[in-house]
């Protein structure tokens, strides 16, 4: 059940990576209108994995004849809607206190390049013609987080359910963790690194990840 659950989880991983972003889709393949930036956390996480499954479903062989599309799709999209340093010092845990910047960015844009390398395929090869449904918004920490708890519903089978956890950052609401049916990104992949980090410096376990020899598993 577990490899099953990440296997299904890297879509609205994926996903939570590009949500809140304008896609340059063509126009007939754009299903909905861009988000307004004043929207609310849920309706960001609604209408944009929304228009993303719409476009990657429009786009899909065009994607699956050539990757590289797809990765370029990815990775123009990524910073918008992800806080990926933020997640990244998470991800380090008490082998962040201390770190510079600098090393916490090399760790951050290793680990998402290393994660969107492996899982990106996963949005083409599922099929499960996924859509999405938001159920709550929840603040916490007196507002300065907000959990959006969602499920996607697939053609067979039970819904997934996927929470984002989001904050602001530069003015926008960002996602730092999503958690599919429970089980958090954030600390499966604290866990992993806590042994190289342990043995190895951020910037070595960073370039290890760069170079494809230490790699994100959520298997």
């Amino acid at each position: 059940m577990i490899r099953k659950t990440f296997r299904l989880a890297a879509l609205p991983l994926s996903i939570a990576l590009l949500a809140a972003t304008g896609l340059q889709a063509p126009a007939a393949q754009a299903q909905t209108a861009a988000t307004p930036a004043a929207a609310s956390p849920s309706q960001l996480v609604l209408d944009n994995s929304t228009r993303i499954l719409n476009t990657l479903e429009a786009r899909r062989a065009e994607f699956s004849g050539d990757r590289g599309k797809l990765r370029a799709f990815m990775s123009t999209e990524f910073d918008a809607i992800f806080d990926r340093d933020y997640a990244a010092r998470l991800v380090l845990g008490t082998h962040g206190r201390g770190a510079s910047d600098a090393d916490v960015k090399l760790f951050a844009d290793a680990l998402a390049e290393n994660l969107m390398q492996r899982y990106g395929a996963s949005l083409l090869d599922l099929n499960e013609r996924l859509q999405v449904r938001v159920k709550s918004e929840t603040p916490l920490r007196g507002g300065a987080i907000v959990k959006v708890s969602s499920e996607y519903l697939r053609q067979s089978g039970e819904p997934v359910p996927v929470d984002y956890l989001m904050r602001q950052s530069g003015g926008k609401w960002k996602v730092f963790d999503v958690m599919v049916e429970g089980v958090s990104f954030v600390q499966t992949f604290r866990n992993q690194f806590d042994t190289p980090l342990r043995q190895k410096s951020i910037a070595q376990v960073a370039a290890e990840l760069k170079a494809g020899s230490l790699r994100a598993s959520a298997d």
